[in-house]
């Protein structure tokens, strides 16, 4: 069984990605329960930061990688934050106190401007390291910022992430729905397509 070392630390990404992946002929580990720290991630596009991500995970680990890097996109904010979505408000604190911090700031941001976001979605698999040719699938989800954060479920914006069609944030989705409609559920179903007709080894 082919082992995929999953490029992340974040448990959020994980939970969602493991979902999608259950049933495949996989050992699918993240990198944390290997001692693998978290890359950097210096690029100003999700592609390069993603595939760093890979990279670094293949490379210390000598298996096959899998990562992804994505954001929130608010197209009258200048697409910010993007890429920075993780620490647009800063470093400090832990993960839910950034989220709520990141959270807080694009509501302060986008006052009075035109609320249209979207999710964007990187993921990348290299077979190694030094592959030459890794396979890379995109995804975008159309939404809004809503007035003020609603829901208990996901993780980062997805309290704010309105999606008009179905009158819900992202965080009250339950995680089926969310992982058939997200950025991330599209990127990686188009990754696996693509794995059908790409060697592994």
């Amino acid at each position: 069984m082919r082992t995929l070392v999953l490029a992340s630390n974040n448990p959020g990404k994980l939970r969602e990605i493991r979902a999608v992946l259950a049933g495949l002929p996989w050992k699918v580990i993240a990198q944390a329960e290997l001692a693998i720290p978290e890359a950097d991630e210096p690029y100003e596009s999700f592609l390069e930061n993603a595939l760093a991500k890979a990279r670094h995970a293949a490379a210390a680990s000598g298996e096959a990688a899998l990562a992804d890097d994505s954001g929130l996109c608010v197209p009258s904010l200048g697409s910010e934050p993007g890429v920075h979505s993780a620490y647009y408000a800063g470093r400090e604190g832990s993960r839910e106190e950034r989220d709520a911090r990141n959270n807080a700031l694009i509501l302060e941001n986008v006052a009075g401007k035109d609320r249209r976001a979207y999710y964007a979605c990187v993921m990348v698999l290299v077979r190694d390291a030094s592959d030459s040719s890794p396979i890379v699938a995109e995804a975008r989800w159309e939404g809004e910022i809503a007035a003020a954060p609603r829901g208990h479920n996901g993780f980062g914006y997805d309290p704010l992430f309105h999606v008009p069609a179905l009158g819900k944030t992202a965080a009250e989705l339950d995680p089926e729905t969310k992982n058939r409609i997200s950025h991330r559920g599209q990127a990686l179903r188009r990754l696996l397509e693509l794995l059908r007709h790409a060697r592994l080894d």
